[in-house]
């Protein structure tokens, strides 16, 4: 998600919740994802990770086709972008997950799979975004700027 405040793009990111993510800003930040099962339309599954994560429905008739960039684990990530804003009133309303925590406790924990979500400029996104997302950054500026 994309907007223009004050003549400025900015775009939506969301920060990883659970222990590992907890003292950590920038480079830690990221769009909205997730796992595509196999045969999968990835932009359906682009829509339904949005609303997981963010808890909007982010059905916009014509999606910007931002590509895809490979992450240093691997992951491969295609992207989307749209051009909206949240709720006065938005509270992030994730999915949650749950994992052994403490570490060798034997106990399960649940934590939001997102805690927080925020705008920021293109020049703030770049340091908090997960650097091999920075191009899907690159490429929204460009396709804003043909517009």
């Amino acid at each position: 998600m994309f907007r223009t405040k004050n003549g400025e793009l900015e775009v939506l990111l969301v920060h990883p919740g659970g222990p590992f993510f907890r003292k950590k800003d920038n480079g830690a930040w990221t769009i909205p994802k997730g796992e595509v099962a196999e045969g999968e339309d990835h932009l359906s599954r682009a829509r339904v990770e949005f609303e997981e994560e963010i808890g909007i429905n982010p059905m916009v008739s014509d999606p910007i086709e931002l590509g895809a960039v490979k992450q240093k684990g691997g992951k491969t990530v295609h992207a989307w972008a749209f051009e909206g804003n949240l709720p006065a009133d938005f509270v992030v309303a994730s999915n949650t997950f749950a994992m052994e925590w403490p570490p060798r406790s034997g106990r399960t924990q649940e934590f939001p799979e997102i805690d927080r979500a925020e705008f920021f400029s293109i020049e703030e996104a770049k340091e908090k975004i997960n650097q091999a997302q920075i191009e899907l950054l690159d490429r929204l500026v460009q396709h804003v700027d043909t517009r």
